[in-house]
């Protein structure tokens, strides 16, 4: 299964998690612009904040990944590193399974991330005691940036794929 931007109604999936909840001042929004996603914003490092994600509902493609080797993306970044989340039955509700990465700016780049590349963190902090990541029981995706770098930020996605084969 392969989730892709070319409908406009994708959009209304994809929600904001900001440093707000924490009282900073980042904001950011996922927007669904001429067959991409685009996860873009301003960090902010007023009031201790410096983060800001953005998490899709649940829907047909996070079931699709039970019996998938990893997530394919193909993204554009701007020079920023990002990080691709995923929200677990098997974790707390502030923990998640991450692998951060930095796409080109210049062009599209296929990402691949085998369920191995993805560690357990709650808020920030790698969890040493974590169960390893069970891809039946994923039930949210979404991408966060938080590189102590205040300012706007944008990352293009024009895909992303369940990892069937070895890569």
């Amino acid at each position: 299964m392969t989730l892709t931007f070319n409908d406009p109604s994708e959009q209304q999936r994809w929600y904001a998690v900001d440093d707000g909840v924490m009282g900073g001042k980042s904001r950011s929004q996922f927007s669904v612009v001429d067959g991409e996603g685009r996860f873009h914003g301003e960090v902010s490092l007023e009031n201790g904040g410096g983060f800001a994600s953005v998490r899709r509902e649940p829907h047909d493609f996070e079931s699709t990944l039970a019996d998938a080797r990893g997530i394919t993306l193909t993204v554009r970044g701007d020079g920023r590193t990002y990080q691709l989340r995923l929200k677990s039955t098997s974790l707390g509700d502030a923990s998640a399974y991450r692998v951060t990465f930095m796409p080109p700016q210049d062009h599209l780049e296929i990402l691949h991330f085998p369920w191995s590349a993805f560690e357990a963190v709650r808020r920030g902090t790698r969890l040493s005691d974590a169960p390893s990541l069970k891809p039946s029981d994923l039930t949210q995706v979404g991408f966060l940036i938080a590189d102590r770098t205040a300012g706007p930020f944008c990352l293009q996605v024009t895909q992303m794929t369940a990892l069937h084969d070895e890569h």
